[in-house]
């Protein structure tokens, strides 16, 4: 998508996160949960959670904005943690509430294989010009 995406350093690629769809009125990422994304108990650290679905909603009001003048950056995020996830597979549905010219809300809901919810999110985006490079 940019040139952070592509580096192998940059937490998307170091959690395994995956693209399956995305457009701008749906994302869908897909992430392993293991050991690299536990909290201290063996179970999916809800910061991992919300970092997933500020990504699903990053790439999806990015699509919605001026990709040649704009950027967009996470503005405000809440999540509910429902049920907890030691192993597998998670899944990140997010789709726009609310697309403006200077923010945006998308709703992400992270699920387990089973279509278990684990966590729901609403995230804000603000849309910013793009800084010059120097």
């Amino acid at each position: 998508m940019n040139r952070e995406t592509s580096n192998p350093d940059h937490v998307v690629q170091l959690l395994g996160i995956q693209t399956e769809e995305i457009n701008p009125d749906r994302v869908v990422m897909k992430m392993p949960v293991d050991a690299r994304h536990h909290q201290p108990f063996g179970i999916l650290h809800g910061g991992v959670s919300v970092l997933l679905a500020e990504t699903a909603a990053s790439y999806g009001a990015w699509l919605n904005c001026d990709q040649e003048n704009e950027i967009t950056v996470g503005l405000e995020i809440n999540a509910n943690h429902i049920r907890s996830k030691r192993e597998g597979m998670v899944t990140a549905v997010a789709t726009p509430f609310h697309k403006g010219r200077s923010t945006m809300v998308w709703e992400v809901r992270i699920t387990d294989e089973e279509e278990r919810l684990i966590c729901i999110s609403r995230c804000t985006m603000a849309v910013v010009p793009k800084q010059k490079e120097k």
